[in-house]
């Protein structure tokens, strides 16, 4: 569907205003059943799923999404953002709590905010025409839920390509028992900027869906790659071997590719790459003490580009994956994907160190300073760390936490969800089928659940569950979002423990915009 005929069939498929819910319609559950059989976003079902969780203070929050202009450190844009800043102000709650988030929007457009990695009740997950309105222009809203796991999370619309703007902010569970000891503790939003430089994301949508044609021959549909999941071999810092510097047309990125995806590393041209809202001529400064034990909890909010990060002069220890823990490991760097969060451990020397976050197959940076010397000299905007060229840590070698692994168990049911589709059309769809709110894919309660994710296109995914929190089979890693290099399967189990509509898509958010995306419901 072109994004006009997609937001018509959710305002269709949306009763009322303000937080009425999708009524039961006819629809397929992928060729077969009908979406009145499945459990409503404010049914009894997560009624008592909410009752169900440890519930504890009431904690409001107020945001007010709004346009104005935004100071990147040099650059002025006019975007859109929440309350005027760039990320938009951290929510820090404890497991158990209430949040009572009000929205008042004053954007020129509708809106709604999804909690990105929170497993919450199905009805304030903020997904127009599955489990809300949208939110019009003027309106208030309100989304009330209790927070049941701790870990770094973040909140973005998920109406549009708003994410692809400004509107966005890392949403923080602490543990009352948290476990691990730090001294200091730095959040790092990761993303890609265009929006009131070069043009609008409705401005590279646009140009995307006229196609590539025979320019972009690596980006047609069916297999390719070497398969067996995320196998991370050593290249060269700018991750194009073998193909000559990126051209531009317009918004395209052309040769943009990486080995660390398995091919193509994106499509779209930024230009610039920010940390916490700033350019890398202009970074941010994070100050601490030497020999500090410093937690880093990363967030990649951009709409098409992976980051490779890592710190001059320091090793990382990974001690979680999307919020939930893993036994500690070492590594030199990381490579995060669009929804991706990881938190690391680091020890910090003497001086200011650069944190380099590399856009992977597109040969620029973002930069942050981590300063423990008043005297230290500041690291140069390019500066490249030998770091990114070392050991990057893979999801074959993290395992989770004995506290949070999945018990052993054979899955009821196994969902395959073919991602398919190519820049050739820009058709992209799950199992051939661009996104339908009345599609969804049926689940019961009780029922462990594979998610068996086959990548029939040439190029790579980030895949995202709503609502849930998988583990990667093999390893019993826990994500909610896992990138899915061109030619593989990758494989996730989940409980299915949340009643309601999840929605399941690629979070680059022009793949899902233009059909990459479908729907999880419970059966009454």
């Amino acid at each position: 569907m072109t994004s006009l005929d997609r937001r018509s069939a959710l305002r269709l498929g949306a009763l009322g205003a303000g937080g009425a819910l999708l009524a039961a319609c006819g629809g397929a559950e992928g060729s077969e059943g009908r979406a009145s059989g499945f459990v409503l976003p404010d049914g009894p079902q997560v009624r008592a799923a909410e009752q169900a969780r440890r519930k504890g203070t009431v904690r409001d929050v107020r945001l007010v999404p709004s346009e104005g202009p935004v100071d990147l450190g040099g650059p002025t844009v006019r975007t859109w953002t929440y309350d005027g800043r760039l990320p938009g102000a951290e929510i820090r709650v404890k497991v158990g709590e209430v949040v009572r988030a009000r929205v008042t929007n004053r954007l020129p457009a509708e809106t709604s905010v999804h909690w990105h990695g929170l497993a919450l009740r199905n009805d304030a997950d903020g997904v127009p025409g599955v489990t809300q309105a949208p939110i019009e222009p003027g309106a208030d809203y309100e989304y009330r839920f209790a927070v049941a796991h701790p870990g770094t999370y973040w909140f973005h619309p998920h109406l549009g390509l708003q994410l692809d703007r400004g509107l966005y902010a890392p949403f923080i569970v602490e543990d009352p028992n948290e476990p691990l000891r730090y001294d200091a503790e730095w959040t790092v939003v990761l993303d890609d900027w265009l929006d009131g430089v070069t043009g609008t994301p409705d401005d590279v949508l646009a140009e995307l869906r006229k196609g590539m044609g025979g320019m972009h021959g690596g980006h047609g549909g069916g297999g390719s790659g070497d398969g067996g999941g995320m196998d991370m071999p050593g290249m060269d810092m700018g991750g194009q071997r073998s193909v000559p510097s990126p051209k531009t047309g317009g918004h395209i990125l052309m040769g943009a590719t990486s080995d660390l995806l398995g091919g193509d590393a994106g499509d779209v041209r930024y230009p610039h790459f920010l940390i916490n809202g700033r350019v890398a001529t202009a970074p941010t400064t994070f100050r601490a003490k030497p020999g500090d034990r410093v937690r880093i909890r990363f967030i990649n909010a951009g709409g098409d580009t992976a980051f490779r990060v890592a710190l001059g002069g320091h090793r990382m220890t990974v001690t979680h994956t999307d919020g939930f823990p893993v036994r500690p490991t070492p590594t030199d760097a990381l490579l995060i994907g669009m929804g991706e969060r990881y938190d690391v451990l680091v020890t910090a020397g003497d001086g200011a160190f650069p944190l380099t976050a590399l856009a992977e197959g597109k040969k620029a940076t973002a930069l942050a300073v981590l300063r423990t010397s008043a005297g230290a000299s500041v690291p140069s905007a390019g500066v490249r760390p030998a770091e990114l060229q070392r050991k990057i840590v893979r999801y074959a070698d993290l395992r989770p936490a004995d506290q949070v692994r999945l018990p052993d168990r054979r899955p009821d049911r196994t969902i395959r969800l073919e991602l398919t589709g190519g820049m050739m059309k820009y058709d992209w769809a799950i199992n051939g089928r661009p996104y339908r709110a009345d599609d969804l894919y049926g689940v019961r309660s009780g029922e462990r659940v594979r998610l068996s994710f086959v990548n029939r296109t040439t190029m790579w995914h980030p895949m995202h569950l709503h609502g849930h929190t998988f583990a990667l089979t093999g390893t019993g890693l826990r994500k909610d979002t896992a990138i899915v290099r061109p030619g593989t399967t990758v494989e996730a189990d989940f409980d299915a423990d949340n009643p309601g509509r999840w929605m399941l898509h690629c979070h680059n958010i022009y793949h899902s915009e233009s059909g990459m995306m479908t729907l999880v419901g419970y059966r009454r």
